[in-house]
């Protein structure tokens, strides 16, 4: 089952060449989700060709303009597409009285069901589960509240064994599959170890967006297989991180080693870099496994490896 990210914007508060405002997608088994959604986002998803209707659920991580300003744009589009499905917007509280006074003002009355739901900036509270994967909170620490998310992909069933399928009758497959012994009329009992595989391993994508260094995240962080984590500053403006609340490439990497993630992604470049060289360099020398994410690039969650 697919499960990979799409990096649609990874600048930080101002606009810079090359780069937008923070926005990914998220692709789990086709079904699509927006995390953020900056300025210039429907552009994006134009340019990597995403269907804005397949879009189920929008997550917000904050109200600063650069991860949010776009949803709105996003929202009216949708509507003048004809858009009939349901939509899910995840967010601050404030969020919904923002976007229900643009409706109001502009007087749209949206032709799809929209539901806004409140998101608290607290460690390991579920913020939805669907038929794909659980999403739990992530409290960052910024200057206002922001809150990350953590995917995780559902168990998957273990895969029968080819040359055993013939031995299990097609009404117990389910139970063999969710990991049950097979019961025969006779009264005989069929090990599941002897009648299937283990699955694949359950796959993990974290985002960590504004945020400054923050140790406490690491439990809550451990062993995903991709990590999104804000990258701001380098160590030289290690002062200037601290003082807007931001995080350095090296210590996204520390935070990283400490959570033995499988892969880090950095992200949110401060528009001084023309080059995330350096930022890279930094998380790197703590942790090499280390890719530096651009606009449009597509990054598959698990299973492991090493860049």
């Amino acid at each position: 089952m697919r499960f990979e990210l799409t990096t649609l914007g990874t600048g930080a508060a101002l606009p810079a060449r090359g780069r937008y405002p923070t926005a990914q997608l998220l692709n789990v088994g086709e079904r699509l989700y927006l995390i953020d959604c900056g300025e210039g986002t429907q552009e994006r998803l134009r340019t990597v060709g995403a269907n804005f209707n397949r879009i189920s659920r929008v997550l917000i991580s904050h109200l600063h303009g650069d991860h949010y300003l776009g949803l709105m744009g996003l929202i009216s589009s949708m509507h003048l597409m004809g858009r009939r499905t349901e939509l899910h917007v995840y967010g601050p509280p404030e969020l919904g009285d923002i976007v229900h006074m643009q409706l109001k003002a502009s007087g749209t009355w949206l032709r799809y069901p929209l539901h806004l739901h409140h998101t608290r900036p607290e460690s390991g509270a579920e913020v939805f589960t669907d038929d794909r994967v659980q999403v739990t909170a992530l409290a960052l620490k910024h200057r206002i509240p922001c809150t990350g998310f953590v995917f995780r992909e559902h168990p998957r069933p273990r895969p029968l064994l080819r040359d055993q399928v013939h031995r299990i009758p097609h009404f117990q497959r389910n139970a063999v599959k969710a990991g049950e012994d097979l019961h025969l009329e006779d009264g005989t009992v069929v090990p599941n170890a002897e009648l299937t595989q283990d699955p694949p391993a359950q796959r993990a994508y974290a985002y960590c967006s504004d945020t400054a260094y923050d140790p406490g995240l690491v439990p809550y962080l451990r062993g995903v297989d991709l990590l999104y984590h804000e990258a701001t500053f380098t160590e030289q403006l290690s002062a200037r991180a601290r003082e807007t609340m931001h995080a350095t490439g090296r210590q996204a990497g520390l935070i990283a080693r400490e959570a033995g993630v499988g892969t880090l992604l950095l992200g949110h470049f401060s528009s001084r870099y023309k080059s995330e060289e350096p930022l890279l360099r930094e998380a790197r020398e703590v942790f090499p496994n280390t890719l530096a994410a651009s606009e449009g690039a597509l990054f598959p969650v698990g299973p492991r490896s090493m860049v």
